[in-house]
């Protein structure tokens, strides 16, 4: 008898489904039939259901954060089960050892995270049966049992499986080891939170945090356009006034002296230029183009699309959903026509089907072997879905990858742009442009919004009929004022695609080609949860859909510095092309792992130089150690805020007053309330107190019914504060 291991509960539900089987718990068994003459049983993990250990686990002396115990590398990686997986895990355990079962299928998503998730299971197991492997990019009744006719040898995806485990053990390391370095470094400089970085998370944080300094630092200039309305024998042309192809001048008084020159004047067509131009349909959607047009269009977060398109893939509407690719092999271009036929049978897609091409197979645009990679691109199913059943959510990603399918059997959208030069008075230039539509082609399936179109489309409207040298007068001639625009923020979709493409970031043009050749910042499956991380260690906000570094997030960046190799993308493609050669067989994880021991040690060294040239903006320590959520782990711990006024002592911060380092040793007297008539002091101005004697103005002190604001001032002989009080 064989053993299917599926990764998820859904999913092996669905490799059930084309037999008949009766449900056990915590499995499915099959009765015997031809693609299982003796039967089968299906069982299914929960996701990750084992975990690398934690460094304790390893060595009692790791568990509390202390330099001494830096670098922290296990001789070996040893896995666990996740407690609140344990009763699926015995459950698989039973079953893999049972006598009657002769061979394993592995049956996670076909991909290097579910070839992980099942051998791992196996590895702790400790079972040594003969494997076999599914390997499908549908839940379809006809994919599963086609997979089911053509398991692969495990030795074909075995690979995959060192290159997975190499990136997991590896990205433990350094994410372990770098994030108790610099959580305990700036604990020393009086920053109270815990600093989790990561290979991948960190030099996105910090394309955000360099995105947040360019807006900052952005200074807005104004300018001023000069905008005229002509009339040609009862037709009206507007124009704009340019100048060696600039429209823009930096001067109020410049443009006003050229409105009022114009106006009234004569104007003579000089040139009309016409040109067409065509525009291919878009291709096929990958994971990140589908998340970045669903944030465009719906506003949807990366995971959110991730998860909703996760769950048309177990209903067997979508195919494989963590695709990066957006080609096709031949043989998934055949099954379209069936497709689009299916498709034809749902009012919303009637007048959009048949389409104009009735096959794509021979266009290299969409149809490219050896740009599949894993999979191939997101498409919709031969399964007709009743959208009734779907949530509106669901409908909407469906819609979205269904038109894109359709599209990619439509002509080309022809567009014929035109642009009129105009001279007023023989001297001053202006310029209309306008745009015809010639063919609609694929924009008849996928209607571009204002919001999805480019500026130049925005702008461009149909102009009158009008003839070169054709002479008319100037009715209007107004000045509009503008100012240059800072850099947008990211948008969740943009930053996707930011990820993606960040290759283009680096200087050297080796590691550029590197990095575009692999996934760019983590892979397809990985770049929605990256983002959700940065937002759960409070890196990042999301606001209205746009991206903010939070005072945290910038922080650690400054702390990290500019040429750190955790905030360079320069890492990420080594480390993606090596992983990338384990995935082919032709490295080896061996060796990748002793680079980056050998980089572990390199990174704390680097981080002991970089803490001598730290210098934090106060305000944003005490605002990011407030808002701590890990407060209470700190609540024993002292800050020193400063050195004693009476002896060689330092001032801590006890949590509700400040005192002498000697209070014990020396008896040493200084002392502060940390509140002082209902007003909390601050670190700060205690650091000014004992740097100068006095505080800043302190707003909101209260004695009865009346508040009063007053600075506080350091009395040498009675050895206490004082209120001082303003003029």
């Amino acid at each position: 008898m064989k053993i299917v291991i599926a990764e998820k509960p859904d999913q092996a539900a669905k490799l059930a489904a084309p037999f008949s089987f009766t449900k056990r718990t915590g499995y499915f068994e099959v009765k015997a039939n031809s693609y299982f003459p003796n039967g089968a049983i299906i069982t299914w993990a929960i996701g990750h259901l084992c975990e690398l250990k934690t460094p304790e686990e390893y060595d009692p002396t790791w568990k509390k954060w202390k330099l001494e115990t830096l670098p922290i590398i296990p001789d070996r990686f040893e896995y666990k089960v996740s407690k609140s997986k344990y009763k699926q895990f015995t459950i698989i355990k039973n079953l893999v050892k049972r006598t009657d079962i002769q061979e394993i299928i592995i049956g996670g998503d076909a991909g290097r995270e579910g070839e992980l998730i099942i051998r791992t299971i196996l590895r702790v197991c400790g079972v040594n049966k003969p494997m076999k492997r599914l390997w499908i990019s549908s839940l379809t009744e006809n994919s599963v049992k086609n997979g089911f006719s053509n398991l692969l040898p495990e030795a074909k995806t075995k690979d995959i499986y060192y290159e997975a485990l190499s990136r997991s053990c590896a990205d433990w390391l350094i994410g372990m080891n770098t994030s108790r370095l610099y959580t305990v470094l700036l604990k020393k400089n009086g920053v109270k939170d815990v600093f989790s970085i990561g290979r991948v998370q960190t030099p996105t944080l910090a394309l955000i945090v360099h995105r947040e300094h360019e807006i900052a630092n952005f200074k807005s200039e104004p300018f001023w356009e000069v905008e005229a309305v002509f009339h040609f024998a009862g037709r009206m042309l507007k124009a704009k006034w340019h100048k060696n192809n600039m429209s823009r001048v930096s001067e109020e008084k410049q443009a006003i002296a050229i409105a009022n020159f114009c106006l009234h004047k004569n104007v003579e067509i000089t040139k009309i230029n016409k040109e067409t131009k065509e525009y291919a349909p878009p291709l096929l959607f990958n994971l990140s183009a589908l998340q970045a047009t669903a944030n465009k269009s719906y506003k949807f977060s990366p995971q959110k699309t991730l998860d909703i398109l996760q769950r048309l893939y177990v209903k067997g509407l979508v195919s494989y959903p963590r695709s990066d690719s957006q080609f096709l092999t031949s043989e998934e271009a055949k099954t379209l026509p069936t497709i689009l036929n299916n498709l034809s049978k749902i009012d919303k897609y009637k007048n959009l089907l048949p389409p104009p091409t009735n096959s794509i197979v021979n266009n290299k645009r969409y149809v490219n072997e050896k740009k599949v990679t894993d999979h191939h691109a997101i498409i919709v199913t031969d399964q007709i879905p009743n959208l009734a059943k779907l949530s509106m959510e669901e409908e909407k990603i469906y819609d979205l990858v269904a038109r894109q399918v359709i599209a990619a059997h439509y002509n080309h959208a022809i567009f014929a742009y035109t642009t009129i030069h105009s001279l007023v008075d023989k001297r001053a230039e202006f310029i209309s442009k306008g745009k015809e539509q010639i063919e609609e082609g694929w924009r008849k399936v996928i209607y571009l919004s204002k919001e999805n179109a480019s500026r130049e489309e925005e702008e461009e409207e149909m102009l009158p009929l009008l003839h070169e040298n054709e002479l008319g007068t100037v009715a209007q001639a107004t000045v509009k004022k503008g100012a240059t625009q800072p850099p947008n923020r990211y948008t969740e979709g943009h930053l996707i695609t930011v990820m993606k493409t960040a290759g283009k970031h680096l200087d050297d043009a080796e590691l550029e080609k590197v990095l575009s050749k692999t996934e760019g910042l983590g892979t397809e499956a990985t770049r929605a949860g990256i983002i959700g991380t940065l937002k759960d260690r409070n890196y990042i906000e999301i606001k209205k859909n746009q991206v903010f570094a939070t005072s945290k997030g910038m922080l650690l960046i400054e702390a990290l510095g500019e040429n750190s190799l955790l905030t360079s993308p320069s890492m990420t493609a080594k480390w993606e092309q090596r992983l990338s050669e384990i995935g082919e067989g032709h490295a080896s994880p061996q060796a990748f792992m002793e680079q980056v021991k050998k980089l572990t040690y390199k990174l704390i060294t680097d981080a002991h130089e970089r803490e001598k040239v730290w210098a934090f903006d106060q305000k944003e320590v005490d605002k990011i150690s407030a808002n701590n959520p890990y407060q209470k782990k700190y609540k024993k711990e002292k800050t020193v805020v400063g050195k004693c006024i009476l002896c060689d002592g330092s001032i801590i911060d006890h949590g509700t007053f400040y005192g002498c380092s000697n209070y014990k040793t020396a008896n040493c007297k200084f002392s502060v309330s940390k509140k002082i008539l209902s007003k909390t002091i601050s670190q700060t101005n205690v650091r000014k107190l004992l740097a100068s004697g006095e505080t800043d103005m302190i707003k909101g002190f209260k004695k009865g019914q009346k508040t009063f604001n007053a600075h506080l001032i350091w009395d040498e002989k009675e050895h206490k504060v004082h209120f001082k009080f303003p003029q």
